[in-house]
């Protein structure tokens, strides 16, 4: 069986720069990014990239990866460019599998008021 390597985007934003706040929501979102592609085996995750707005400076959202269990996963965590005028206190997360997925197939993430950044990929989830 044919493997690749695909990129899973998701975002997701929260109310407060709490480090609760913070991970609560990270966590969630990869639980759902990871159901909606019918991820169970942590084996095929390459990697995970996780960015911040400026904003958010309480805790590493990679913290929560590793509460689900992703000791092994190698994770980073970036902020993003602090362009004028764009959603507030957002967490994004790129996260690299092997997969028989095609690009078509993956599902990207969009939750909460992150919704609003890809619309066009929230319409099919």
């Amino acid at each position: 069986m044919e493997r690749w390597l695909r990129g899973i985007r998701g975002a997701t934003t929260v109310l407060e720069d709490r480090p609760e706040s913070v991970l609560e929501a990270t966590r969630e979102l990869l639980q759902v990014m990871l159901e909606q592609n019918g991820i169970d085996d942590f084996e095929v995750i390459a990697s995970i990239f996780f960015t911040t707005t400026p904003d958010l400076v309480s805790t590493f959202p990679a913290e929560a990866a590793r509460e689900l269990g992703m000791d092994m996963v190698p994770l980073i965590c970036n902020t993003e460019i602090p362009v004028p005028g764009r959603l507030e206190r957002v967490v994004r997360v790129m996260m690299q599998v092997n997969t028989t997925q095609s690009q078509r197939d993956v599902r990207h993430v969009y939750l909460r008021e992150a919704a609003k950044l890809r619309p066009d990929l929230v319409s099919a989830q």
